[in-house]
């Protein structure tokens, strides 16, 4: 685990105090830049040591063997492995006769620092050779938010106490090791080298690599560029060959004399443009980083960077752990997104291998909501991207026997990668959960033109699909069978009732979707009597119930099973590394929140009673062994009055990467789950809610957070809201605008000029603070 000693809690940056080589594999994610098309790992400048050494491009992928030991109609054949690119991050330094190591001479001091309002991420160092020359290096890098193919770097060395010839060495280097992702031997031969050199060019100060993939054949290029200033005259060359080029700058500093190189990165990739062309593209985007300049572009990252957080900052008074958190989250959630522009967001972002680099319903589930409030063009590139997929996602609701569109489960292209049915093609709710972030975009944002532009067909097709899948039985009653809904310890099971509801959702949502653009309805062959179809089926849903229990089963029978032995548990392992599904399918045990899912998701479905009821009986039976559930539980404890467990849950789940809570941080960091910090502070403790297309709020705070400060846009416009334990405050800061919204439950309408204000309404609990399996209580703060 990371700790304090190490990364203090500082409110606007992430800074490790000393370097602990245990703990590179996490920071190389933590210290991660992207902005959603070109990502770079934290790793050190020198490249060495390092745990996963990485840089990647947005979907750009090979393409390896499926294997299955018993294979089946309509299983995925070819799954999709982001590759790890030409490496640019490259310094090499020597001094004198001595290559700069941090496992060699006398480390002084080292001190690496992400600062969260520059976008810009500083390393600091100290080091004494062996033969006792001291220098100081001082590297400052980042990955543009407003030039998508440039990174640049600032490596500053300056000498200490003596003269020294310095040999400074800036690399791009392809072939890097790939992660491995299966034992089987034909996945590690299609892995083991995945790209091909195709041409390189020696340019004025710097070169450009072409590389393709074997299988996919994709091609990619990757070039930098450089400029020097030194105190007097130095030599520099530049060397190029197939999968490597460097540029060397050799100098002498007298001390208090520095070297420093500017170098700028350009990336790219296609699947269709020429070399000739792609070539040319990366040299156009470092000329733009040449001309615009190293200050330039910390100005240009500053000021996007300014507009981002004056309408997404979160501030909180009390917690110095959980405010850190909550805006290194927001702040890997955009360069996650920013920039993706019809790609996709990965589970991980672009800050290591996890997950093959793909992308699940986390995106349109927690990440979107996120987006939708507070970068919404990042949001309608993400629906824009699964709207290009709408082709294969047709494809394989054929496959399956259904109509309309089923997207995959994961996926980088488009094509379905899960091996494993239960657990991928069976969570249908992943169609859904697309479905609802295509509705919650327009009210959000009060703009239906991307509804009219993509959303309508992607509702169209997922209410297809849901209607080819139900069934009435003799009574009347629709019904959803054989799906997974969230918790997958619970696989293809009849009537999931977040499933249902979200099917529901759905089905409604496109009906009234074809109702407000009634000419592209038609144009898309939707005939007269579907949306009424599709209202009679979500109206006629089955939803579950215990009457004996007086709790919501998360699909029919399941509070019948056998419960779960917590005895034989070590809740320091997953469940699925102690038990065969075979076990975990037939117990009552939840991987994560599904039931309670449903509840924060379609709450207009439950009653208070009911909600406490259902949080009170599935506490017990949660174990978290997903980064997806803290949040979830962390908005409906505090929404049924458990205010200080809600807030034990919103720290687990800020910090499951700064503190590496689920001790696999070094895969790449867990972006739905650091946008569900946000959710927890910004749904569970300030109450928001989109409730009969206004927006709602309900802000009451733990015992721990005194102060409680947010921004959204909605409908146009910025919002503030500020809370305490007695007061809340709600404010424009938009010109004339004027913003109907609902304060516990009372109509209100916002100006600019004339904030609402009430006092904080306080809700007593139905039921005592509900416990959790032994073992499994959310992580407390200061662990």
């Amino acid at each position: 685990m990371i700790g304090e000693e190490i990364c203090p809690a500082e409110p606007w940056q992430v800074r490790e105090t000393r370097l602990d080589p245990d703990l590179l594999a996490q920071t190389e994610s933590i210290f991660a830049l992207s902005n959603g098309y070109l990502g770079l790992r934290g790793n050190l400048d020198e490249g060495e040591p390092h745990a996963i050494s990485g840089t990647y491009l947005n979907s750009y992928f090979e393409q390896r063997p499926l294997p299955y030991p018993e294979g089946g109609f309509g299983y995925p054949q070819h799954g999709q492995t982001v590759v790890n690119v030409t490496d640019g991050k490259l310094f090499r330094l020597t001094v004198d006769d001595e290559q700069f190591n941090i496992g060699g001479g006398v480390l002084h001091a080292h001190e690496r620092t992400l600062d969260l309002r520059a976008g810009l991420l500083r390393r600091d160092v100290e080091w004494e050779s062996p033969a006792g020359r001291t220098v100081r290096i001082r590297s400052r890098r980042l990955v543009s938010f407003t030039q998508r193919a440039v990174a640049a770097v600032s490596y500053e060395v300056e000498a200490v106490g003596h003269q020294v010839r310095i040999t400074l060495q800036s690399g791009l280097e392809a072939g890097e090791e790939q992660v491995k992702v299966s034992d089987d031997p034909r996945v590690a031969a299609a892995l083991e080298h995945p790209v091909e050199a195709v041409e390189q060019d020696t340019e004025q100060h710097g070169a450009v690599l072409l590389h393709r993939t074997r299988n996919s054949r994709l091609l990619m290029a990757a070039g930098m560029d450089h400029l020097v200033e030194a105190p007097g005259d130095y030599q520099e060359e530049t060397d190029v060959r197939a999968d490597w080029a460097r540029t060397t700058v050799v100098t002498v500093l007298q001390p208090g004399e520095r070297l420093r190189i500017i170098k700028f990165l350009g990336y790219g990739w296609s699947t269709s443009r020429s070399t000739e062309a792609l070539r040319d593209h990366i040299a156009a985007a470092l000329t733009g980083a040449r001309y615009t300049g190293w200050d330039g572009l910390l100005r240009e990252q500053r000021e996007y960077l300014d507009d981002f957080w004056d309408a997404a900052d979160v501030e909180i008074d009390g917690d110095p752990q959980l405010q850190q958190a909550v805006r290194f989250g927001l702040f890997h959630v955009l360069q996650a997104g920013a920039r993706t522009e019809r790609r996709a967001i990965p589970g991980k972002g672009l800050t290591g291998p996890g997950y093959d680099g793909h992308a699940f319903w986390d995106t349109e589930g927690y990440v979107l909501p996120l987006l939708t409030y507070v970068c919404p063009q990042a949001a309608a590139d993400a629906l824009r991207w699964r709207h290009s997929i709408l082709s294969d996602a047709r494809d394989r609701a054929r496959t399956l026997g259904l109509d309309g569109a089923a997207f995959p489960w994961r996926t980088i292209s488009g094509d379905e990668c899960s091996a494993y049915w239960p657990a991928g093609t069976a969570a249908l709710h992943l169609n859904a959960v697309i479905a609802r972030a295509v509705d919650r975009f327009r009210l959000v944002t009060g703009d239906s033109s991307l509804e009219a532009e993509c959303g309508l067909e992607i509702l169209v097709e997922t209410a297809r699909l849901w209607v080819s899948h139900g069934h009435h039985d003799a009574d009347g009653v629709w019904h959803i069978d054989g799906v997974t809904g969230p918790d997958e310890y619970s696989a293809v099971a009849d009537d999931n009732v977040f499933t249902n509801l979200m099917a529901a959702k759905n089905l409604r949502a496109a009906a009234d979707a074809c109702a407000r653009h009634p000419d592209i309805a038609k144009s898309l062959g939707v005939r007269p009597d579907e949306p009424d179809l599709w209202r009679a089926c979500a109206h006629a849903v089955h939803i579950p119930y215990d009457e004996r229990l007086g709790v919501h089963p998360q699909s029919e029978g399941f509070t019948r099973y056998a419960a779960w032995d917590f005895s034989a548990t070590d809740p320091d392992r997953t469940l699925q590394e102690q038990a065969t599904y075979f076990q975990l399918y037939r117990r009552q045990v939840a991987k994560q929140a599904d039931l309670v899912l449903a509840m924060h998701w379609c709450p207009e479905t439950f009653t208070e009673e009911q909600k406490a009821r259902n949080v009170d009986y599935y506490e017990r039976i949660t174990v978290r062994d997903s980064s997806l559930s803290a949040c979830t539980q962390a908005v409906m404890c505090a929404e049924v009055g458990h205010l200080e467990l809600a807030h034990d849950y919103a720290w687990e789940a800020a910090m499951v990467d700064l503190r590496d809570l689920h001790d696999n941080t070094r895969d790449g960091l867990h972006i739905a789950s650091l946008a569900g910090g946000w959710t927890a502070i910004v749904e569970g403790f300030g109450g928001l809610r989109e409730r009969d297309e206004v927006l709602a709020l309900a802000p009451r705070l733990p015992g721990g957070i005194d102060r409680l400060r947010f921004r959204v846009r909605h409908s146009g416009v910025r919002l503030l809201v500020e809370a305490d334990h007695e007061t809340v405050r709600v404010s424009l800061r938009d010109g004339d605008a004027r913003l109907p919204i609902v304060l516990y439950d009372e109509p209100a309408e916002v100006t600019a000029h004339e904030p609402v204000e009430r006092p904080v309404a306080k809700i007593e609990p139905l039921l005592p603070p509900p416990q959790q399996a032994p073992g499994y209580a959310p992580a407390r703060q200061g662990k």
